[in-house]
């Protein structure tokens, strides 16, 4: 089994996904901190991602994290005004970050439409570029941190972050972040990680719950390709990890990927 192979993990319900995924993150954060002093986390938004952070929040383990020798990023960003509810980084600091202490520096959230660069997309995802690329080490690869963890959501499309299918963007193959237009859910403008940038990161999570992801899942797992299937694409370097409910898992066939648990 290659890095880039799927495991999967099936639990009962999303409750109790969202749970098990924060324990398993909280985890995988002190292990990297003991190993190299700090650690690195690209957050996601959506229903499952912020329902991570706020089992995270409400889990005693959290204290077990050094938040302030942690890197947090953003995989993708509605590209809306610094206070809109719809922004991830908003919705991250409403779940989870409020209650814990986190060193304000080293929280990255992408540009907003209200930032230095206004209303011009591509030269806000170009700063965001040059962000990761300066917190990038010796030995990174494509201009960026190596993430310890890179959480991504799966939309009913395939989509992860904001790449979607035959969209321009999963098409990237130079830069590291990309603005985009004309996304096919709204807010349609938006910044995102490109698959070489997701590639990057040791382990790559895929977060996966409800009837209406068991067609994608199905669909990415069974090898159509990045351009058609994004979330086919999205793999890390040392693990990939797609952390799944019953009913998204639903329409996986056995034989092709047993679940890694039940």
């Amino acid at each position: 089994m290659t890095a880039a192979t799927p495991q999967l993990v099936v639990h009962r319900d999303k409750e109790l996904m969202a749970q098990a995924a924060a324990a398993r993150l909280i985890t995988r954060i002190v292990d990297a901190q003991a190993a190299r002093g700090t650690a690195s986390v690209v957050l996601t938004g959506g229903r499952n991602g912020n329902a991570l952070l706020a089992a995270i929040a409400a889990s005693p383990a959290r204290d077990a994290v050094d938040w302030a020798r942690l890197d947090l990023w953003w995989g993708d960003e509605r590209f809306v005004g610094s206070d809109d509810p719809e922004r991830n980084a908003v919705q991250a600091h409403h779940e989870l970050l409020h209650a814990v202490p986190v060193d304000p520096a080293r929280v990255h959230p992408m540009p907003a439409s209200d930032g230095i660069d206004g209303s011009d997309v591509e030269a806000a995802a170009a700063r965001y570029a040059v962000e990761l690329a300066k917190a990038a080490q010796p030995g990174d690869r494509a201009g960026v941190p190596t993430f310890d963890v890179l959480l991504l959501g799966v939309g009913p499309d395939t989509h992860v972050a904001s790449l979607f299918p035959e969209h321009p963007g999963v098409r990237e193959t130079e830069r590291t972040v990309i603005g985009v237009r004309g996304a096919p859910k709204p807010p349609p403008t938006r910044i995102s990680l490109t698959l070489p940038a997701i590639r990057s990161a040791r382990e790559v999570w895929l977060l996966a719950a409800g009837e209406d992801k068991a067609d994608a899942v199905a669909l990415a797992l069974s090898g159509p390709g990045e351009i058609q299937a994004p979330a086919s694409g999205a793999h890390g370097l040392s693990r990939t990890l797609w952390l799944l409910d019953r009913a998204a898992a639903a329409k996986i066939p056995a034989q092709l990927y047993p679940p890694a648990s039940a």
